[in-house]
C-alpha cells in the first residue's frame, strides 16, 4: 500500500519515501484501508431522507458514484452540475475491509474523511456516529461501538451543500447553475479520500513539527486521542538518509505531549545547512514516534521562513519568489484530484515551468499535493476559500476552517506563507468598514498565535491591514506600464500613498516600510487555441508567436524591477472558460516547455 520502510520495523512506512497515496502523509501507520471507489448514491431534492430514515431504509431509486469525486464531476459517474442541496451515500464495509486494517484486540476503528462539502451526518449500522460542518477540512469518528456483531456493516453519509448560502466559505465555486467568468462548477459532497484505520485506545492523533536551525532544536507537539490512564512511554527518533540524528523519550499521563530535541548535526556552523530544506535541496527528515503500543511514521523539513529588510527570507537568505497561481481544478474531477499521481504531476509541472513556488488559489489543497511539494521542493502559499458575503455566521465558519487547516498543514515545510483573505472577497467594504477591518486584523493575529513561524498576507491584492508582505494584483497588459509602476521603491511608495492599479488603496493600516513588495497576480493572458466558448482573460493573444511575445514582455518587465521580492503569474492552467493558463485544462503546454521556462526564468 505504501512504499519505503523504517529499517528497524519492516511494517512501518518511511514517510519521506512513501508513494503519495496516503491521505495523511505526515502520520502513517502500518495499515489503512482506502474506501474510495463505487458507493451507492441518491439526490434528496425534497429532503425526505431524514424523515424516511434512509440510513436504515435506503431509497429504491439510486445510482452508483465513484468516491471521492463530487457528483457534479464526470469522474464521479454522475456529472450533474445542477442545484442539489442534499445527497446520500452508502457503502458496505466488508469483512475483508476490517481485516485489512490489521486491527488487534483492544484497538479502535477510526473512520476518516479528507473533506466533505459542506456539512454531513454519518451512520454505521444505523447508529449516528457523528456530524461535521466545514467543506474543506478533515474529520474522523470512532465507529467501534457502532459496529453490529456481523461480518458486514453499512456506512451511510448524508451531505448538505446549499448553493444559496453565501456565508459558506466556497472560494471559486459558482453560485449560479452554470460556471461564468472566473467561477467554476461546484464541488459538493465527498471530495477527498475516505479511509478506515485501526488505532490503540491511546493513539497519536496529530503531530506538529517546529524547527529552529539557529538553536539546533526541533520541537514535536503530539496530540493523543486520550489521556493515558497510567504513565506511558513516548519515544521519538529522527533520521536523515539512513543516519540517526537524535532520539528522545519521556513518559506522559496527558493527552498533550511536547518534546524538544537538540540535533547535534545542526550545531556545526559550517555544515548545518546540509540538513536544511529548500526548493533547490528539499531534504526531509524522517521521524518515528512510539507512544505506548502506537507506532507512527512522520517526516519534517528543517527551515525558516520570514520577511526582513524588504526580502522574503528562506533559511536566513533572500529568496526571490517565482510563483504561479494554481486553481487546483481538473475538468473531469473539479476540485478533487483525478488521482494521487496527478498531484505529483502537478507539482512537477510547476517546477518544470521554472517556478519555485505556487499560490493555490481559493482552496485548501489536498495534503498529498503538499507532500510532493515537500519532497520535490516547491514553496506554497496556503490560501483560504472565501465566503461571498460578510456576516457573523461567515466569520465563525471562516475562522473555524482556517484554524483547522493551520493545524492540518502546520508541519509541511513547503508552506511558507499564509493568506486568509484575497481581494476583499467576503469583506467587500473593508476600505471603510471598521468591523471588516477588525476581522482581517484578527485573522492575522490568530494566524500568528497559532503559527508564529510564517509570514501572513492579510488580504492578497489590496486593502491590506497588518500585512507582512505588500501583495499587489496588477493585470496591466502594457509591459512599459508594469516596468514603470515597479521600477523602484519610490514608485511603489507612490501607489501605497495613493491608490493601487485596481483603483483601491493597497494598505489600510500597519507599518510596511520594510515589508517585501510582491506582484502576486499579473499576466492573465488568454490564448485559446482550442476555441473554448466564452473564453476569458485579462488580455489576449491570437497566435503562438503572439502569446510567446506577450508573455516574455510582461515577465521581463516584472523581472526588471529593483524592488519586487517576488511575483505570481496568473495562471498555471486553463480552467473552464478561463483560458489564461500557460497550459491547457489537460495540462498540455501551450508553447514548448523549454520556451515557457525560459520566459519565466529569463534563462536561455
Amino acid at each position: 500500500m505504501l512504499s519505503g520502510v523504517i529499517d528497524d520495523d519492516p511494517t512501518l512506512p518511511q514517510a519521506s519515501a512513501q508513494d503519495g497515496t496516503h491521505p495523511r502523509p505526515q502520520l502513517l501507520r502500518a495499515h489503512w484501508v482506502d474506501l474510495s471507489g463505487p458507493w451507492r448514491f441518491a439526490f434528496d431534492d425534497d429532503d425526505r431522507g431524514l424523515t424516511e430514515r434512509w440510513w436504515d431504509s435506503w431509497p429504491a431509486v439510486d445510482a452508483a458514484i465513484v468516491v471521492p469525486f463530487p457528483p457534479e464531476s464526470p469522474a464521479s459517474g454522475i456529472g450533474d452540475t445542477g442545484f442539489h442541496r442534499v445527497a446520500w451515500y452508502r457503502r458496505t464495509l466488508t469483512a475483508d475491509d476490517l481485516a485489512a486494517t490489521g486491527r488487534r484486540s483492544g484497538e479502535r476503528l477510526r473512520l476518516r474523511f479528507g473533506a466533505v462539502d459542506f456539512r454531513c451526518r454519518v451512520w454505521v449500522d444505523g447508529h449516528l456516529v457523528g456530524t461535521h460542518e466545514g467543506g474543506h477540512t478533515p474529520f474522523s469518528f470512532d465507529v467501534t461501538d457502532s459496529l453490529d456483531d456481523v461480518d458486514e456493516h453499512v456506512l451511510v453519509v448524508r451531505t448538505d451543500d446549499d448553493p444559496d448560502d453565501v456565508a459558506q466559505p466556497r472560494g471559486k465555486q459558482d453560485w449560479r447553475e452554470h460556471a461564468h467568468v472566473i467561477w467554476y462548477n461546484r464541488t459538493s459532497g465527498i471530495w477527498q479520500p475516505v479511509w478506515l484505520e485501526a488505532v490503540p485506545a491511546v493513539a497519536v492523533e496529530s503531530v506538529h513539527w517546529s524547527t529552529d536551525p539557529r538553536t539546533a532544536s526541533i520541537t514535536a507537539e503530539l496530540q493523543l486521542s486520550a489521556a493515558p490512564t497510567s504513565p506511558t512511554d513516548v519515544r521519538i527518533v529522527l533520521s536523515h538518509a539512513g543516519t540517526t540524528l537524535v532520539e528522545a523519550s519521556t513518559t506522559t499521563t496527558r493527552a498533550e505531549v511536547r518534546l524538544v530535541l537538540t540535533v547535534p548535526a545542526l550545531t556545526n556552523g559550517q555544515a548545518y545547512e546540509d540538513l536544511l530544506w529548500s526548493p533547490r535541496h528539499p531534504r526531509l527528515v524522517d521521524a518515528r514516534i512510539d507512544v505506548g503500543t502506537d507506532h507512527v511514521s512522520s517526516y519534517l523539513g528543517i527551515r525558516t521562513a520570514e520577511v526582513a529588510r524588504g526580502h522574503f527570507m528562506l533559511n536566513d537568505r533572500p529568496c526571490f519568489v517565482r510563483s504561479v497561481l494554481s486553481q487546483g481544478y481538473w475538468p473531469e474531477s473539479h476540485l478533487a484530484a483525478p488521482s494521487a499521481s496527478a498531484l505529483r504531476a502537478e507539482v512537477q509541472l510547476i517546477k518544470d515551468l521554472g517556478f519555485n513556488a505556487t499560490r493555490v488559489h481559493q482552496k485548501f489543497e489536498d495534503p498529498r499535493f503538499l507532500y510532493w511539494a515537500d519532497r520535490l521542493g516547491l514553496l506554497v502559499w496556503g490560501e483560504a476559500p472565501a465566503s461571498f458575503a460578510y456576516s457573523s455566521v461567515a466569520v465563525e465558519r471562516t475562522v473555524r476552517e482556517w484554524m483547522d487547516i493551520i493545524r492540518r498543514d502546520y508541519s509541511h515545510p513547503s508552506i511558507v506563507t499564509w493568506v486568509p483573505l484575497n481581494e476583499s472577497w467576503g469583506v467587500q467594504h473593508i476600505a471603510h468598514d471598521q468591523q471588516m477591518q477588525q476581522f482581517a486584523r484578527s485573522l492575522v493575529a490568530l494566524t500568528k498565535a497559532l503559527d508564529p513561524t510564517r509570514p501572513v498576507v492579510s488580504n492578497d491584492g489590496w486593502e491590506q491591514v497588518d500585512t507582512d508582505i505588500v501583495a499587489i494584483h496588477d493585470y496591466a497588459a502594457d509591459a512599459g506600464v508594469l516596468a514603470g509602476r515597479y521600477r523602484d521603491r519610490a514608485a511603489v511608495d507612490t501607489m501605497i500613498g495613493t491608490l493601487g492599479p485596481a483603483g483601491r488603496p493597497l494598505v489600510l493600516s500597519g507599518n510596511v516600510d520594510d515589508a517585501p513588495i510582491m506582484l502576486t497576480e499579473f499576466g492573465g493572458i488568454s490564448f485559446n487555441p482550442d476555441h473554448v466558448d466564452e473564453a476569458w482573460g485579462y488580455s489576449a493573444a491570437t497566435t503562438p508567436d503572439d502569446f510567446a511575445k506577450h508573455l516574455r514582455n510582461v515577465v521581463d518587465a516584472v523581472r526588471s524591477s529593483s524592488v519586487l521580492a517576488g511575483f505570481c503569474y496568473t495562471q498555471l492552467s486553463d480552467t473552464l472558460q478561463e483560458t489564461n493558463g500557460l497550459v491547457d485544462a489537460e495540462r498540455n503546454p501551450k508553447l514548448p516547455l523549454n520556451e515557457l521556462r525560459a520566459a519565466i526564468t529569463g534563462e536561455v
